[in-house]
């Protein structure tokens, strides 16, 4: 008898199963579904096992993949993987921390409540998407979505991308090859959708602590702000506005009465956004717990016990989301929430985080039990889709308690699809001066991977933030989509006029420079809205032929027109061409801490007038920026809508293009369209034209209909 050692064997095993896995699976269809958009199906496909949770809808095959198509994946038996047969610049994975440039980058898709990125290193963050793209020498670009909302790891390796899953199961890629970046995002945003519309105040300044403690607290924020003349739109309650932590309650000490707070915000202009967690307190005398149990709506062991994990109130029990009528029920707890008047949702700790254990969430094998177009499957098929099932079941809430008016929800989980129901910010992040550079390209990266909506915790969420750090980021963070200023329990006050009055002032000009750019800001989410073009982007879309460009990640574009340079920023590489300096407010050109704006030539840019909040009339006074191009023409556009509820999906919008000419020293300004039925003309009541050439400005007033100001 032939002796053969256990190591033997088990080295055998290995080496089988390797191969195995590592076998190539054949694609058993493909097709294009869209316009440059092809679907690769690999033998063995599944969808009972591999649900789509991603794409807004299943898109149909419309033709064959050209013979000459470039880009194809392979399939093995762990995952999937694309060949880059050129050199390639390679972005995307959504919320990640490291350069904006990814190749030679791993990320870890595993949603993960990870404080101050320290798990992992920071591989793996709270939200997953399985996207990259990839840009040419000559700037054409390509895009690959792994479908698979599994457990995985993602590697853009020097000559290929490789997605492994450990789910075991196949999934299907879809790839996007079209003749620009921009393109391709707009091809993801397609398949995946784009964000809705968010009401006007939401692209206001939000301030939040974790927590304000009382309601006394709450309304001493709020009156500071318009006491100082600070602008802000919104006020955050973090978890301490509940009774014990329980989800849906209020505090009957320190919010004894929340539907006359929200209404005394509602008289200074402010809006309230309230935090809301999956976890439920698992006490039999606590209404929702005790209504979430006679309807079933519980995760469950794998003995088919009620799962607990521990959260901030104690033992929880957590909402199976894979269950319609668990998305109904939740959807159903908002509406006598919302009455209270709130105004916006804030869902955290969905990722799900789960604070005993080791895994920081539920077993991987706790079973979810499905239905409707969703198959039974375990955590690890599921966790990743938690948030993103969550904010949807929020959304249609918040939406059934207030149909009028359109929800502003905010997430800290999600899954690439989910920007559909919530918009983000980019997690737990230190009062550190690496954290805010990295913020840029983060917020770039979440905006390249179908999410314009984002910003980070401005002046860091945890530890103590310093004077200088808060003003170097207020300076470039009250530009971006999001922004928010918030703060950790037991770390330094962070309002803005927390630092003193130097840095106050640094704060109400960074502020007012925000407002003040509300139109060009609101038309460009207007275009996210429509098309998903990023609002935040990347230098490299000025020009993706410019080499110098595809790195650089301190300097970044507000839509197309305009050139961010914040304070920090340290020999950046800047687009080719003429770029205007542009001032907005009295001293935000003397003051260091601000970013440097530069307008684009044949530009122009609409600006509103500095304001308070957004239920000011921002168009009373707008003022046109016209940068002139080499030839002496300018063009811009301006979108404007009543800034809230659903007119705007039955024409009730005003969409202004404008154009500029220079002739013999005298420019001429004329409206080139006008579309929508929404009367503009009633907001605006002054125009003011500057033209801005050589660093000189010459400056005049217009009507809409247009106007010439000499610029010799």
């Amino acid at each position: 008898m032939i002796q053969v050692s256990k190591c033997f064997l088990f080295f055998l095993g290995v080496m089988c199963w390797g191969a195995v896995n590592a076998q190539k699976i054949p694609i058993r269809q493909s097709g294009l579904v869209g316009n440059s958009i092809a679907e690769f199906i690999p033998e063995g496909f599944d969808p009972s096992k591999t649900p789509s949770l991603m794409l807004q809808r299943e898109p149909p095959i419309k033709g064959k993949v050209p013979a000459n198509w470039k880009v194809v994946p392979e399939f093995n038996g762990t995952g999937a993987s694309v060949k880059l047969d050129e050199e390639i610049s390679l972005y995307g994975g959504g919320e990640v921390t490291g350069p904006l440039l990814r190749n030679g980058q791993t990320i870890k898709l595993w949603n993960t409540d990870n404080g101050a990125y320290g798990t992992d290193s920071g591989k793996r963050l709270y939200q997953t998407h399985p996207w990259v793209i990839g840009v040419r020498k000559d700037g054409s670009a390509f895009g690959v979505l792994f479908e698979s909302q599994w457990k995985s790891t993602m590697t853009t390796h020097s000559d290929k991308v490789s997605f492994i899953t450990e789910g075991g199961t196949r999934f299907r890629v879809f790839v996007i090859d079209r003749s620009s970046p921009q393109e391709v995002v707009k091809g993801l945003a397609e398949l995946t959708g784009t964000i809705e519309m968010p009401p006007r105040w939401a692209l206001g300044y939000q301030q939040c602590r974790f927590s304000y403690l009382t309601e006394q607290r709450v309304r001493e924020i709020a009156d500071t702000f318009r006491l100082k003349q600070i602008p802000c739109d919104a006020i955050w309650m973090d978890i301490d506005y509940m009774e014990g932590f329980r989800i849906f309650t209020f505090n009957k000490k320190n919010f004894p009465d929340p539907k006359q707070l929200n209404a005394d915000l509602h008289a200074k202009n402010f809006h309230s956004i309230f935090m809301i967690d999956p976890g439920v307190k698992a006490d039999p005398a606590y209404s929702v717990y005790q209504s979430g149990t006679a309807q079933d709506v519980w995760v469950k062991d794998s003995t088919g016990k009620e799962y607990h994990g521990k959260v901030w109130p104690g033992d929880c029990a957590f909402p199976d989301f894979t269950i319609p009528r668990t998305r109904q029920w939740w959807s159903g707890l908002y509406r006598n929430f919302m009455a209270n008047g709130i105004d916006g949702i804030w869902n955290d700790m969905n990722e799900p985080a789960v604070m005993d254990g080791n895994l920081g969430t539920m077993p991987y094998n706790t079973p979810h039990r499905g239905g409707g177009t969703l198959p039974a499957g375990p955590h690890l098929l599921y966790h990743n889709a938690y948030g993103r099932l969550m904010v949807q079941a929020t959304r249609e809430g918040v939406m059934a308690a207030n149909p009028d008016k359109r929800p502003f929800i905010l997430t800290r989980a999600n899954l690439l699809g989910g920007q559909r129901y919530a918009a983000t910010w980019t997690g737990d992040n230190l009062a550190d001066a690496q954290f805010m550079k990295v913020s840029v390209p983060m917020s770039i990266t979440l905006g390249l991977s179908g999410q314009p909506f984002s910003g980070p915790d401005i002046g860091g969420f945890l530890e103590n933030t310093s004077k200088e750090l808060w003003a170097d980021w207020i300076g470039f963070g009250a530009l971006l989509p999001f922004a928010r200023g918030h703060a950790c329990e037991g770390t330094n006050n962070k309002e803005p006029w927390a630092f003193g009055p130097d840095i106050e002032k640094t704060s109400r000009i960074a502020l007012e420079r925000r407002y003040r750019l509300l139109p060009y800001l609101y038309t460009l989410f207007y275009k996210a809205h429509q098309t998903g073009s990023p609002i935040m982007q990347p230098v490299f879309f000025d020009d993706p032929a410019d080499a110098r460009l595809r790195a650089e990640e301190q300097a970044f574009l507000l839509g197309e027109d305009l050139l961010v340079i914040p304070s920090f920023a340290q020999n950046p590489a800047l687009p080719k061409g003429n770029w205007e300096q542009l001032q907005l407010i009295d001293g935000d050109s003397q003051d260091a801490h601000q970013a440097r704006l530069m307008l684009k030539s044949g530009r122009i840019l609409p600006v509103g007038k500095a304001i308070q909040h957004t239920n000011d009339n921002s168009l009373e006074e707008l003022t046109l920026f016209i940068s002139l191009d080499g030839a002496g023409k300018a063009k811009g556009e301006l979108y404007w809508d009543a800034g809230e509820g659903w007119g705007f999906k039955k024409g009730e919008y005003c969409q202004l293009t404008f154009q500029a000419k220079e002739e013999k020293g005298v420019t001429k300004i004329s409206l080139a369209s006008r579309n929508g039925k929404y009367d503009i003309d009633k907001e605006i009541h002054h125009i003011n034209a500057i033209v801005i050439k050589n660093g000189e400005r010459y400056q005049g007033v217009i009507t809409l209909k247009g106007g010439e100001i000499k610029t010799n």
